[in-house]
């Protein structure tokens, strides 16, 4: 992990850093609201299990048999089209700068660096919960319980580490800040 972590603050650039965050900011504002106004069309107001923090699987049957066929095919292309990029985009935002802040915030040696790898892990959750997800909406109305205890049991993990690397976020700029005014430079 500690080599990992090294190379990814290693690759965390100050020019990456302010590219991935105008990304970021750019696909909020222009990208995100599309996005979810479409999502709600299919969803007739019933939600989405990518927002939902946690959701059983007879919840996500509910949702499929709600979307109707059309609503559950938009769904599957949106997963594999907007849901791949989000989450590179997100993850590559978290990554970045996380990784220069904890490049200057924590000695070489400090295991604190590892928290570089936190939106790895949300990433990850992230597109296994999309894939999850997208086969019980495939299969409807054949319910695909394995399928759907995954996929919300991905769906948890994926926001605890997403909101985890925020908070990670905000506690190595706290740290970064501090040494910065701590040594007055």
């Amino acid at each position: 992990m500690n080599k990992i972590s090294g190379w990814l603050i290693g690759l965390s650039k100050g020019w990456l850093v302010v590219v991935s965050i105008i990304v970021f900011v750019l696909f909020m504002i222009f990208v995100l609201p599309g996005q979810s106004a479409k999502a709600e069309q299919y969803a007739q107001g019933s939600g989405s299990p990518d927002t939902s923090f946690y959701y059983t699987p007879e919840k996500l049957f509910e949702l499929a048999e709600t979307y109707g066929a059309d609503g559950r095919q938009a769904y599957v292309r949106a997963r594999f089209s907007f849901d791949l990029i989000f989450p590179l985009v997100y993850g590559f935002f978290l990554l970045t700068t996380i990784g220069w802040l904890a490049g200057r915030g924590f000695d070489l040696d400090s295991r604190w660096r590892n928290l570089t790898l936190v939106p790895i892990v949300g990433v990850i959750f992230d597109l296994l919960e999309n894939t999850s997800t997208s086969l019980v909406m495939l299969g409807f109305p054949q319910r695909r319980l394995l399928a759907a205890q995954l996929a919300s049991i991905f769906t948890l993990l994926k926001w605890i580490f997403v909101y985890g690397s925020f908070i990670v976020l905000a506690l190595v700029f706290i740290i970064w800040v501090y040494k910065k005014l701590k040594h007055g430079s």
